[in-house]
C-alpha cells in the first residue's frame, strides 16, 4: 500500500490517493506528470502520510477519477 500525492509547490496542502505500487501506478503517474510537472505540481509516492509533514494538510480522495480531477483543478488555478 502507498499514497500518490499531488502538491502545488507554491501552496500548502496536497491531495492524496491510497493505492498500490505497480505498473498501473507508474503509468498513471508518468501520464499525469507530462502535464503537471511543468506547471509546478509535484507528484510523489509515499508510504505513510504522517511521516511527511511537508505535504500537510492532506486531502484524501476516494478514487483515481477524483484524484485526476483534483490535479486538473490545481492546474486550472495555476493558469488563471
Amino acid at each position: 500500500m502507498c499514497y500518490l500525492i499531488a502538491k502545488n509547490k507554491n501552496a500548502h496542502g496536497c491531495y492524496a490517493l491510497k493505492t498500490r505500487h505497480g505498473k498501473h501506478l507508474a503509468e498513471m503517474k508518468k501520464r499525469m506528470n507530462q502535464q503537471a510537472a511543468e506547471k509546478g505540481i509535484q507528484l510523489v509516492t509515499i508510504s505513510r502520510p504522517m511521516a511527511y509533514g511537508e505535504y500537510a494538510p492532506y486531502t484524501f480522495v476516494n478514487d483515481e477519477n477524483e484524484f485526476e480531477n483534483a490535479v486538473k483543478n490545481m492546474l486550472a488555478s495555476i493558469e488563471i
